[in-house]
């Protein structure tokens, strides 16, 4: 189970303020600095702790999978606006106005969280801290997707971009955590803790099937059929569908065989805080 001595996960010293993402997206980075290595990026109205602050940036924990980097305090905010709705959407725009013509304040990606403020003009519903986004592309917070393949199968052709979990690039394992929170599941942020921590090991004689994940030594996938594999990759640069075998012959040349195969039990799992996350 997990280990939060690990560096990615371990609790910064000191004291922590809570703060919210106010930006459509803000990457988490491994030293306070504009060109340090992206760890993962934190969704406008994630919650997210600040322990310390150094120049621009501040070092935070997030709530949502205790995820540790430096974040531009620019793209948070205090205090905390109750979520209200969750983007149902692959992405959508938060206006400026309720108008369609009016300029974008940023975009919002699947899985992002809004705080209404009870204004409505039409379709449109006003967002604290956010602008104005078409009903159509919200849910509540409580309703959740089936089929983790499907959402998956929603990103195909999303560029490829390490730490990356929206719709404008993603990692593997970023990929696998959006799918399967859109189907109210929360995944860890990285291939080898979803490998070790989540659902059942698929061994023996068990055939695979569709939802199944994939993986390998630093990277993993969704089954979307028996034989058919989707995932981001360096490969492809993107995410992409292919034959299974396919891919296990040729990232076995680069990562090795297959190191596990699997399956996440949604409806027993579905809205509930996961064993990794408890303290």
């Amino acid at each position: 189970m997990p280990v939060f001595s690990d560096k990615r996960l371990a609790r910064p010293q000191g004291e922590a303020a809570l703060f919210q993402v106010t930006a459509g997206a803000v990457a988490l980075r491994e030293t306070p600095a504009p060109d340090g290595l992206v760890s993962t990026f934190a969704l406008h109205g994630e919650a997210v702790e600040v322990f310390r602050k150094e120049g621009e940036f501040g070092l935070v924990q997030c709530q949502r999978d205790r995820y540790v980097g430096w974040a531009l305090m620019e793209a948070l905010s205090a205090p905390i606006r109750p979520v209200t709705h969750k983007v149902s959407a692959l992405r959508t725009y938060a206006f400026s106005q309720a108008d369609l013509k009016s300029a974008p304040h940023f975009m919002l990606s699947l899985g992002a969280r809004v705080a209404a403020t009870g204004r409505r003009e039409g379709p449109w519903v006003e967002c604290a801290r956010a602008g104005w986004v078409h009903e159509r592309h919200l849910a509540s917070p409580g309703s959740f997707e089936d089929d983790p393949a499907a959402v998956a199968l929603r990103f195909l052709g999303a560029p490829y971009l390490w730490g990356g979990r929206e719709s404008l690039g993603l990692d593997c394992s970023g990929l696998l955590q959006q799918a399967f929170e859109a189907c109210g599941v929360l995944l860890p942020r990285d291939s080898d803790m979803q490998g070790a921590w989540v659902g059942t090991e698929v061994s023996g004689n068990v055939r695979l099937c569709r939802g199944d994940v994939v993986f390998w030594e630093g990277h993993a996938g969704i089954l979307t059929a028996p034989d058919t594999l989707l995932h981001a990759n360096a490969h492809h640069m993107a995410v992409a569908e292919e034959p299974l075998a396919e891919a296990v012959e040729r990232i076995g040349k680069i990562a090795g065989p297959v190191t596990g195969v699997r399956r996440i039990d949604r409806a027993a799992e579905r809205g509930k805080r996961p064993a990794w996350l408890a303290d």
